[in-house]
């Protein structure tokens, strides 16, 4: 199981978005750090083919997914930055119609709408519209949504923005529960939770790569003369030196 993108360029206008970037993704969490306009977002657009490349590839085990079509679709699974939900529908209803979007039907898509409102702590307040649930409830609709159909690949954009303590918590635990034969990318600014779930951190820079390596490496590689933010180097301290203007 490999997606690996090759020179991945993306400009809009006069701004390139993303520059040659190469990278190889096998099963695990990997934490995506970066500034607004770093290049994030665009990565995942381009996975996901949301918008076109201008330049590179990106393959699904040597294939490219322009060419897999349908079929690559099928085995992702995404979690938009944005909560554009249907406030009048339901949490079931939602997820059904999400599922029957991707293909899923029958007794197999509502097993499987169950199992995920179980698992994200929903299926209680299954038959309530979402219009009237709180900002986490409506980020752990959108987290059910993306694992329907048990995705290979699965892309989180900022999953926990705008969420308090205890429910940020909460998503966090459930995507660290997701993580088994699986490829997730996940892309936020709250560097705390990359470090305590994800095995590779990927620190983009004005549309470069400018390190991947686990957490605890990238921390052992900043300067000896750095001070640190707190009593010890942590993964805030990494962002600032790598990243930081």
């Amino acid at each position: 199981m490999e997606l690996k993108l090759t020179n991945v360029t993306k400009t809009y206008g006069k701004v390139t978005a993303l520059r040659d970037l190469s990278v190889t993704f096998t099963p695990g969490v990997y934490g995506i750090l970066g500034a607004n306009g770093a290049g994030k977002s665009t990565m995942m657009s381009l996975i996901t083919d949301n918008v076109k490349r201008d330049g590179g590839s990106i393959t699904w085990d040597g294939r490219e997914i322009l060419e897999l079509g349908d079929s690559f679709r099928a085995i992702l699974g995404y979690m938009p930055q944005q909560q554009g939900l249907y406030d009048q529908m339901t949490a079931e209803s939602f997820v059904t119609y999400m599922g029957r979007l991707k293909g899923l039907r029958g007794k197999a898509l509502h097993e499987n709408v169950k199992e995920l409102l179980a698992l994200t702590n929903l299926y209680d307040v299954r038959h309530k519209k979402v219009g009237g649930f709180s900002g986490g409830m409506r980020q752990r609709v959108l987290l059910a949504q993306a694992l329907l159909g048990d995705p290979k690949v699965l892309i989180l954009d900022e999953p926990t923005a705008g969420l308090d303590p205890k429910e940020r918590i909460r998503i966090r635990n459930y995507i660290h529960d997701l993580t088994r034969d699986r490829i997730v990318l996940l892309a936020t600014h709250i560097v705390s939770d990359i470090e305590s779930i994800a095995g590779q951190v990927l620190l983009i820079k004005k549309g470069e790569l400018v390190r991947m390596a686990p957490p605890l490496a990238l921390i052992a590689d900043l300067p000896s003369d750095w001070q640190p933010i707190m009593y010890r180097p942590t993964l805030e301290d990494v962002y600032l030196c790598f990243l930081g203007d």
